[in-house]
């Protein structure tokens, strides 16, 4: 099982009571118990115990895969942890190429920043996650528009959400708060 919560406004934080807690895309200053954290804009000089750059990264079981865009200035990550593998897309939300679908590979859980409501629905429609997690960014429009494009408007915030199985058909929408 995996629990999934929001770090801040707009980072995530997955717990697979591994001990190894991972911080994806906190919110600068947030303070969190993680023993990794994913950053979507690379460092000069990254510190132990933080991946900002693309590539692929096996620690303590965890596979992870960032995938960079305009030529690694962003990047968004894959990761595959209990049997689940889920996408974090950077912000902005910008079209992907087909080699970069298919470097994130099949996503069961996604989670992509609710801006620029047109390109996050194609992308969505084009991986095709089991659920998906939109994330507020800096427009609520926006994020309100794409819950309500997936039916998800008005539905209950929930402080976390803990991964127990992935739905047998459909999708499911999970509101974070």
């Amino acid at each position: 099982m995996i629990t999934f919560s929001l770090i801040g406004t707009s980072g995530i934080l997955c717990d697979s009571g591994n001990d190894m807690p991972i911080a994806v895309f906190p919110t600068k200053g947030a303070k969190t118990n993680a023993k990794l954290t994913l950053l979507q804009n690379p460092e000069e000089f990254p510190t132990d115990g933080i991946i900002s750059w693309p590539g692929e990264y096996e620690i303590d079981g965890i596979s992870l895969r960032g995938i960079g865009h305009e030529e690694g200035a962003r990047v968004s990550f894959a990761m595959e942890m209990d049997d689940a593998r889920c996408g974090f897309l950077s912000t902005p939300v910008l079209e992907w190429t087909d080699h970069e679908l298919e470097l994130l590979g099949d996503v069961d859980v996604l989670f992509i920043p609710a801006e620029k409501t047109k390109v996050a629905q194609k992308l969505i429609e084009q991986i095709d996650p089991r659920v998906l997690i939109p994330i507020l960014s800096e427009n609520k429009e926006d994020y309100d528009e794409l819950l309500k494009v997936f039916g998800a408007q008005g539905q209950e915030v929930e402080k976390e959400f803990k991964l127990k199985g992935l739905p047998a058909e459909g999708r499911v929408v999970v509101v974070l708060g």
